[in-house]
Parts: structure tokens; C-alpha cells; sequence
């Protein structure tokens, strides 16, 4: 069934997707002695442009080689492996998003980031499983040009739900030739790629086509996946270009459920829930862009987007309380939901410096049913709804070179947002409501080697339950940071310290669906970022955040009091560490990696902390010609470790495993 939606769906839907045209610049790269420059009007997409090195805020990037290199089970894991970003898998289908913590920010299902792809916003307003859903995996790896993440809510081009900050990922637009690969891997795991294009003079293109099969290593846990992605980029004139695309996601899972902490002590990880168990998820994007250079110093970019989706869930959770979950039955979820977006920006170049000042408007709709069930068989009903969100921004950025080596960056942003609910049978309820973000920085350029910044922001994202309830007001921020970035002929550094204040604080139990809202939080800490090439035979690169995150004053609907505790599901510290290695005179390449997770407090245990784990991850190839064989290998040591723990419930995390893949270039 989703072999044949995957083909009706790359031949039906017409359009193109919007995008940029960025350069990708090395890894290693010092930025002279000077910050004043010539500014270049490059990307096509205002909210996709790559973050510059001398801007003053914390950002790691990841590039195709690394992506291609990595032995991920899924986007997620790809972005743990790579970014040293805290993930927790909930190891219930690709359709069910983890969680991501970034700088102690760890709400479910990760609404406290926000994800752009091409320009185009993933997280979902509106929808009753979490505000904000935020599902990485509609991300296709083998598409990426680059990928950054953005610490912080310091970028006035992102708005809500980017607390933690933002991932901004840019797909390829043009290429030359074709190749494909098929890989092979533990627990029958199969994985095909099709990436082809042109590039001409003036227009260009890229398709990539993706089938992955997977038979997951719990029992009741294999699923599909099918992905396209398809884009086009055209000169109409000297100074107008156009950019377009569409997206497709498609997915069917099985579920294993959760297992009881005995259970995953005594390594007792056959337990299935229940066999009926599972969902699918369907979405589709469209994007068209509009760049009009009006002349050297003048630059318009326009971006038009539509996206569509269903999901559909069933899921028997533990025996706890919770808002219709935790019941130790099983309960179906389906939302189906449209939306349509507009991005409009000018941005002009100045003598010593840029200044881009833009809207943004979007609409989305949602049909929200949620059901207990046995067996897939309806029961009896929690709640049926429809629910709308109209959002619109107004933004301005200015990032000023008043002397040579100082850059100043004014900003901000006004969100204005209407939301209105209808259940079944029931009377309309709405509510609006607005808030302003200031974003200010700066950055000292000293020469040949350090730079020093510092910023401060204010950040938001709209609270979970705003489907059932409009009026409820936002969580709130003020983010402070204090940095410095070092860059030598063969390695860059980054060290940044970071403090978060957060009003209207929410803590979301994964399991048992049950949210604490209204205290107050403090997140602080530090980032470290280094990248070392010593010869081009040999990279060194790591990432650690090390974390205080702590709940100020928080009571919860039991009457517990948590102020003073530690925050759920947020790690001491978290980092990633790779070797690279790529013998000269030779097509052979061998990766050497770690991820580590530092100690943690559990969902509804406070007081209690998990033990730090680590997990290893060897990859090699090598080039024959046009012919790349590679192998790999995920958890090297077999370490034993839980994904998310909520109470008395584990996600275990999978054991080792193993993969090969035969690519080939035309």
C-alpha cells in the first residue's frame, strides 16, 4: 500500500518547492581580520539563508559528507550523532516524534524547536497530541545540502515555538548526473535512494526519490517509509530567479509499546503492548520563491507555501493517570489538517552592513479526533473537533559593521495569533493574542583569531491544550548568552554561556499525557564546539552542552511541588566526538564517533537520576571509480540504554547493528 501511494503521489502532485542557492563553505574556515565585507544576495528563501560565522550566536552545521557518513537509524539519531543535540526516541514509529532537548528545553514531541526546510515551518499549530508537533522525520538525508542547528532564540526570523532555537535544513537544488544506493542492515532493514538533476546556465534542478523498509529489532515494530522530493530553479532575467518544489512523507508503522522499568533491567524487551498497535502519516508541501535583485543593493525574496496532512495513531499506554492516555487501554488519535504560508522580505545592502525587514502570515486547520478503543475497534469518544490558527508576523534584522571589527545586530519580531475551536455538537470558542521578541547582539571581531559576542532575546512558543482552550496565554523567555568564536588556518573553536528565564513554564508527561503549566524555570550552561583538521587526511570534531536546568517554582495538578527540581527529561551534560580519517593517495575513509548523555531526571521522578551512557559508531568505505562501498556499525559496544523513561515506563534504546551500501554515480 505505501510502495503504490509513494508512485501515485510523485506523479499527481504538480508544483516545485522554493529554496536557496547557497555556498557551501569548508568546515575550517577563518573570516579574516576584518568583518566589513561585501554583502553577498544570494539565497532565494529568506528564512532558509545560512547563518554566517560572524553572526552573534551559537550554531552548529552539518554537511552532506558528514550526514552520508553517519550510521543513523533516523533523522533523529542523525542529529544526535552529528550535533550533540539530546534526543530521546519514543521507539513507536517513525510517525511518533521524539523528543529533543536542546539547552534544557525538553518539551514532548519537541515543540520547543522549530524546523524549517526549505524555508517551509514542520510544526504543527493546532494539533491536540502536542502544540507544535514537530516531526523530524519528514527530513530525507540523502536530499540535504546542509543543516544548522541554531541555539537560542536569538533569530528574528523565527518565531514561534523556537525557545530552544531553530533547525534550518536547505535540500539540494541542482546537480549534475544521477546515483543511487541501496543499503542493507540489521533487523531487515532496507534502505534505496535515487538522488538525479541538471545544471545549467541559468536553471537547474533535482530529484530524490527514497523507499526504506525496516523490520525492527522489538517485536511488532517494522515499518515503511516513502519519500520524495523534487525542486527547480530558473533565471527568468538577470536579476529575477525563480525556485520551486514539492514535497512528499509517507509512512506505516507497527508499535511496540512501552515496557515496565523491571523489564528493561532485566533486558526483558519482547513485550508488546498490543499487537494492534500503530499509524500512518501522510503530508505533501508545495513551495514556490520569488528573488528580485531591484538593483545591486536591493534585494526582494518571496516565498508561497501550502502543505497537507493525516495522521493516524493507536497506542495502548500504561496504567497511570492522564488526560484520556495512560488508562492501560488503547486509544486512536487522527488529525488531518491543511495549511497555507507566506514569507515576503526585503533586504538592503549598506555600506557597512545589511538590513532585512519582512512578514509572515499563516493559516492552518485541523480536524482533531481522539477515541478509546479495542483493538482498533472504537469504544467510545474523548474528543472530536476542528480547530483553526491564524498567525501573522511582522520581522526586522539589522546587522551593522559600524567599524571594522565590530558587529552590531538589532532586531525583533510582533506575533499576533487567533486560534478558534468547534467540537462536534458544540459552540465555537476563540482567542488572540500578541507578543513582541527583541533580539539584540553583538560581535567583536579581534584579529586574526577571536571573536567575542554576546545576546539577548526574548523567545515564545503557543502552550499545549490551546486546541481545547484558545485563551491560554504563551510561555514565555528571556534568553541571555555570552560567547567567543576562535578560528585558526586549521581548526575553529566556539565557547558560549547561556541563561534562560522562562514565565508560564509547562512539563508534558510523554506517556501519560498529563502537563503542569504556569511556574517559572531557569535553564543555564555552557556550549562547546570544536573543529580540528591538522591535514586534510585527518578531522577532529566535537559538541558538548553541559546544562543547570532547574524548575524555579512549579506545582503540579496532584499538588506536588517540584520547585527547586531538577528538570524532567533534560541531561547534565550531552556531546558528540568524531574522527575522521581519510588516508592521502587513497579512496578510503573510516569514522570513528560517539554520543553521550549525561544524567538525567525522568518524567514524574523527581529526585531521581538515570546514569550517563555513551554510545560508539564506526563507519569506512571505499571508492572504486564511480562505485562507493560502505559499512558501518551503530552502538559498537552494545551498550544498554533507555531512550525515555517516564515513571515506571521505558523506550529501550536498540542495541547494536549493523548496515552496508553499494552507491554508484552516473
Amino acid at each position: 500500500m505505501l510502495r503504490r501511494s509513494l508512485v501515485t503521489a510523485c506523479v499527481v502532485v504538480p508544483g516545485v518547492l522554493s529554496a536557496q542557492q547557497p555556498t557551501v563553505s569548508d568546515s575550517i574556515h577563518p573570516h579574516g581580520d576584518t568583518l566589513t565585507h561585501a554583502i553577498e544576495l544570494q539565497e532565494i528563501t529568506v528564512t532558509a539563508a545560512p547563518t554566517r560565522r560572524e553572526d552573534p550566536q551559537a550554531v552548529i552545521t552539518v554537511t552532506p559528507t558528514v550526514i552520508s557518513r553517519t550510521p543513523a537509524t533516523d533523522a533523529w539519531d542523525l542529529v544526535r550523532q552529528t550535533a550533540g543535540v539530546e534526543v530521546h526516541l519514543q521507539g513507536q514509529g517513525p510517525g511518533f516524534a521524539p523528543t529533543v532537548s536542546v539547552r534544557g528545553f525538553s518539551s514532548d514531541h519537541s515543540t520547543d524547536m522549530a524546523l524549517w526546510v526549505d524555508g517551509v515551518p514542520i510544526n504543527e499549530p493546532v494539533n491536540g497530541h502536542a502544540e507544535g508537533y514537530n516531526d523530524w522525520n519528514v527530513l530525507m538525508p540523502g536530499a540535504i545540502e546542509q543543516m544548522e542547528v541554531i541555539k537560542g532564540p536569538s533569530n528574528a526570523k523565527y518565531g514561534n515555538f523556537a525557545m530552544a532555537g531553530a533547525v534550518n535544513v536547505r535540500t539540494i537544488d541542482r546537480m549534475h548526473g544521477i546515483q543511487g544506493s541501496v543499503e542493507a542492515g540489521s533487523y531487515g532493514r532496507v534502505d534505496a535512494n535515487f538522488l538525479g538533476g541538471f545544471d545549467q546556465a541559468h536553471w537547474g534542478g533535482a530529484l530524490a526519490l527514497r523507499y526504506q523498509r525496516d523490520g525492527g529489532w522489538r517485536p511488532n515494530s517494522e515499518y515503511e517509509v516513502g519519500q520524495g522530493n523534487l525542486r527547480y530553479v530558473r533565471d527568468l532575467s538577470p536579476s529575477v530567479t525563480l525556485d520551486a518544489g514539492v514535497g512528499v512523507h509517507l509512512t506505516d508503522w507497527a508499535s511496540p509499546g512501552y515496557i515496565t522499568a523491571d523489564q528493561f533491567a532485566a533486558g526483558q524487551y519482547d513485550t508488546v503492548a498490543n499487537t494492534t498497535d500503530g499509524g500512518f502519516k501522510r503530508r505533501g508541501q508545495e513551495r514556490v520563491s520569488l528573488r528580485v535583485l531591484a538593483n545591486p543593493n536591493l534585494l526582494w525574496r518571496t516565498t508561497a507555501y501550502a502543505t497537507q496532512g493525516r495522521w493516524q495513531l493507536y497506542l495502548t499506554i500504561p496504567p497511570e493517570g492522564g488526560a484520556g492516555e495512560g488508562s492501560g487501554g488503547q486509544t486512536e488519535e487522527e488529525d488531518t489538517r491543511y495549511g497555507l504560508g507566506l514569507t515576503s522580505a526585503l533586504t538592503w545592502a549598506l555600506s557597512r552592513g545589511q538590513v532585512t525587514a519582512g512578514v509572515e502570515g499563516r493559516y492552518d486547520h485541523s480536524d482533531y479526533e481522539k477515541y478509546f478503543t479495542t483493538d482498533r475497534a472504537r469504544d467510545s469518544v474523548d474528543t472530536d473537533l476542528a480547530a483553526q490558527q491564524v498567525s501573522g508576523g511582522a520581522f526586522a534584522q539589522a546587522d551593522l559593521d559600524p567599524i571594522p571589527h565590530l558587529r552590531v545586530s538589532i532586531g525583533g519580531r510582533y506575533d499576533a495569533l487567533g486560534t478558534s475551536t468547534t467540537p462536534v455538537g458544540g459552540l465555537e470558542v476563540s482567542d488572540s493574542k500578541g507578543i513582541f521578541s527583541p533580539k539584540l547582539g553583538a560581535l567583536v571581531h579581534l584579529k586574526h583569531l577571536v571573536s567575542l559576542y554576546a545576546n539577548v532575546s526574548r523567545g515564545f512558543r503557543q502552550t499545549d491544550g490551546v486546541i481545547r482552550d484558545p485563551s491560554l496565554p504563551f510561555i514565555t523567555e528571556w534568553a541571555y548568552e555570552a560567547g567567543t568564536k576562535l578560528d585558526g588556518k586549521k581548526w575553529n573553536a566556539s565557547v558560549a554561556l547561556f541563561r534562560a528565564d522562562v514565565s508560564n513554564e509547562q512539563s508534558f508527561d510523554p506517556i501519560t499525557a498529563v502537563s503542569t503549566s504556569g511556574g517559572q524555570s531557569r535553564r543555564q550552561g555552557v556550549d562547546l564546539d570544536l573543529r580540528i583538521q591538522p591535514s586534510p587526511a585527518l578531522g577532529l570534531t566535537t559538541a558538548w552542552t553541559f546544562t543547570d536546568a532547574k524548575y524555579q517554582q512549579l506545582i503540579t495538578e496532584d499538588g506536588d511541588t517540584l520547585s527547586g527540581a531538577r528538570i524532567f527529561n533534560t541531561a547534565r551534560y550531552v556531546g558528540t566526538a568524531a574522527i575522521d580519517i581519510t588516508p592521502p593517495k587513497t579512496t578510503v575513509f573510516l569514522r570513528l564517533a560517539t554520543n553521550v548523555v549525561g544524567p538525567y531526571t525522568p518524567f514524574d521522578l523527581p529526585g531521581v537520576e538515570l546514569p550517563a551512557y555513551a554510545l560508539v559508531h564506526l563507519t569506512g568505505g571505499i571508492r572504486f571509480g564511480s562505485l562507493l562501498l560502505q559499512a558501518g556499525v551503530r552502538n559498537l559496544f552494545d551498550q544498554k540504554y533507555p531512550e525515555l523513561r517516564a515513571g515506571d515506563f521505558v523506550s529501550p534504546g536498540q542495541p547494536i547493528s549493523g548496515f552496508g551500501t553499494v552507491r554508484y554515480v552516473w
